[in-house]
């Protein structure tokens, strides 16, 4: 084993001299604008809890109520024993949160986002020899996904620089394959910007190509019932595949996909990740029909609302000499500082002073465009992002 643990060694220095190690930090309290991280208090900027519902007492109680009426665990896939009436139940309400924009909904709960772009990405491409259109930004899964797809059937993968709709409209023109695929981010997660999906749209349907929108930063906050992008555009298409996130926004875990009915199906018939994967616990899918209800209810309204003001507020204040912000609507406010170590010392600096807002460093992002991702949520106050932006403008 000598020889491993040396190259071990070796690679763990290179990643130390790079800036690139990544440790664990320990929060020892529940999501909010104020933790307990390893034993201190600090104001947090980190989560994607974005309504700040992870720790609400109705969601608190009704995990506590599907505990006692189904369990803790599933005990099998879906296909071999653990899809129960309430999986069924969260799948229907779901659906019914698409329907005005898929025709024809069904939906399918998955254990997690990264699954649920691996179980779609790799079944659609067990229909063929198909062409797969990615934005360059789009989320690692989307990537992992794509790889995937790639070693395990005949796909081809065209990556077009973000949200470049001319350089894509060129790729497409130039392809003869009939299957195609585009797939994108609804609210890109580094960058905090919002596909344009109407004119993405429209391109998917002249080259009578599906579209596949990961909409995880997006359900939730996004549309007037917080319903996402699909909302939030007032998009009706039939050329149209949905994926959200329930860890975020909502507050649980798990994500959903939205489609067609007959694309649910075929996820049922060829997602190795739904095949072969043990089905979410019920108690999680019983507390996320409560969820739904404050997302799409007067709670929702008020805390995408208040969101609404905390973004206007940092947009409009945090003006910095030295760093880069990118304009952003939604809840993710990056702030760009460079290199690895130059961000790492920012976000220590931070940290001395019980802000907690982590470095994002490559692969994650660019080379040299290592940034402080910021990210708001609906338990913040005005005063929280005071301090925020008077701290990092005293250390630029």
């Amino acid at each position: 084993m000598s020889i491993w643990l040396s190259t071990l060694e070796a690679a763990k220095n290179d990643l130390a001299q790079s800036g690139m190690t990544r440790t664990l930090k320990i929060r020892e309290s529940p999501n909010a604008a104020t933790v307990n991280l390893n034993g201190q208090e600090k104001l947090a900027f980190c989560s994607n809890d974005y309504l700040g519902l992870s720790y609400h007492p109705e969601l608190i109680a009704a995990l506590h109520e599907g505990s006692k009426l189904y369990g803790t665990g599933s005990g099998a896939s879906s296909l071999i024993s653990g899809h129960t009436s309430i999986h069924a139940e969260l799948e229907q309400r779901l659906a019914k949160t698409q329907s005005l924009h898929i025709p024809n909904a069904g939906a399918s709960y998955i254990s997690t986002g990264f699954m649920a772009n691996i179980a779609v990405i790799t079944a659609l491409a067990t229909l063929g020899n198909i062409s797969i259109y990615s934005d360059a930004l789009n989320h690692a899964s989307i990537i992992d996904a794509i790889r995937l797809a790639k070693a395990s059937s005949k796909a081809h993968c065209f990556v077009y620089p973000h949200a470049d709709f001319d350089q894509l409209h060129q790729l497409l023109t130039r392809d003869s394959n009939p299957l195609k695929l585009i797939v994108s981010d609804g609210v890109f997660s580094m960058d905090g910007d919002i596909v344009d999906l109407p004119q993405l749209l429209a391109i998917s349907k002249r080259f009578d190509a599906l579209l596949y929108i990961d909409d995880a930063h997006g359900f939730g906050v996004l549309g007037a019932k917080g319903h996402g992008i699909l909302e939030h555009f007032n998009i009706q298409a039939n050329n149209l595949i949905y994926m959200g996130t329930l860890g975020k926004s909502a507050g649980i875990a798990g994500a959903f996909v939205v489609a067609q009915q007959e694309w649910i199906d075929w996820l049922i018939q060829k997602a190795r990740a739904i095949i072969y994967s043990t089905a979410p616990p019920p108690n999680l899918a019983f507390a996320l029909l409560k969820s739904i209800d404050l997302i799409t209810g007067e709670v929702g309204t008020k805390r995408r609302s208040h969101l609404n003001t905390l973004i206007e507020y940092w947009t409009t204040h945090a003006k910095f000499t030295n760093w880069q912000t990118i304009p952003s609507q939604t809840a993710i406010q990056p702030l760009i500082i460079g290199s690895n170590l130059d961000v790492l010392k920012v976000s220590e600096q931070l940290s001395s002073a019980n802000l907690w807002v982590p470095a994002i460093r490559p692969p994650t992002v660019p080379i040299n465009t290592g940034r402080l991702r910021i990210a708001l949520n609906a338990l913040h106050e005005i005063d929280h992002l005071e301090i925020l932006i008077r701290r990092l403008k005293e250390i630029q």
